[in-house]
């Protein structure tokens, strides 16, 4: 199972426009997927050169058939030309999709830096493997307050969603909406976290659970333990002022994924985005 995640920062491209076929063709250059979770898909917005996006959401779906979808929008707002502006994720499945759940994450009042509200978008799939969920994040960058808290929300629907998948509830399709929809125990959590390696928020994410929940754990190490996860931000910025690469996108699973772990590695070749995508490979 090949698993990618790529903040595409509104289909960019070198010169400042904005592509969904360059979209596409980089992933199909880049690798086979079974699943792709795609971060900052605009719609609404104009790109850095001042020509409209239009509906990135509906333009991907279109350019992506075969797949099954879900999308969910952090971010709606009123645009100046009265319509609305909207950014988000969105999940491409080959595998049928059980339960699509979005969840709002924490934007606690940061008054010292620009912030915007964040969200996970969660499903639930039924794979060769079995029932895995899948969640696509995008952290707050600028607030070390906020991606704290959001952290700390993530950890809590980490712990909920194993909770309920260890008992049975009541509830058949009789019972419409109140239908006990199975929630899977296993979980890969990828996507932007807008934090480092050796960050404390980081370092919370996998911390362990006191009441025995499963750990999260970095899938790169446990593919690769020892060595330096490869950054996925910054590598093709020639600014003179611009440091050395280093990484803010992540794929993280549930520890007794672990033992299933194996390739992972990044397309180092796109220069549109400032993120490079990120590969998972699952046996």
């Amino acid at each position: 199972m090949k698993i990618i995640t790529w903040n595409i920062q509104a289909a960019r491209t070198p010169d400042g426009g904005a592509d969904l076929d360059r979209v596409v063709s980089t992933l199909t250059r880049f690798s086979h997927f079974d699943v792709l979770c795609l971060q900052e898909v605009a719609s609404g917005y104009e790109s850095r050169d001042g020509r409209p996006l239009g509906d990135q959401f509906a333009g991907l779906a279109l350019r992506l058939p075969g797949y099954n979808l879900a999308c969910c929008t952090a971010l709606d707002t009123l645009a100046p030309d009265g319509g609305r502006r909207r950014l988000g994720t969105m999940i491409f499945s080959r595998y049928r999709i059980v339960q699509v759940l979005r969840h709002s994450l924490p934007w606690p009042a940061d008054p010292e830096v620009m912030s915007m509200p964040r969200s996970a978008l969660e499903v639930t799939l039924y794979t060769p493997a079995g029932l895995l969920r899948v969640l696509s994040v995008q952290l707050e960058y600028f607030s070390l307050i906020q991606r704290m808290a959001q952290v700390e929300r993530l950890r809590k629907l980490h712990r909920e969603a194993v909770q309920q998948a260890r008992v049975l509830r009541p509830g058949g399709p009789e019972h419409g909406a109140f239908e006990a929809l199975p929630r899977a125990a296993g979980a890969v959590l990828l996507g932007d976290f807008s934090m480092l390696p050796d960050s404390p928020e980081y370092a919370r994410l996998l911390a362990p659970f006191p009441d025995g929940t499963p750990p999260l754990r970095d899938a790169w190490h446990v593919s690769q333990p020892g060595r330096r996860h490869a950054p996925t931000v910054g590598l093709h910025d020639d600014h003179p002022d611009a440091g050395a690469p280093f990484a803010l996108d992540f794929a993280f699973v549930s520890a007794g994924l672990a033992e299933r772990v194996g390739r992972m590695r990044v397309d180092a070749a796109e220069t549109g985005s400032d993120h490079q995508a990120l590969l998972l490979e699952l046996s």
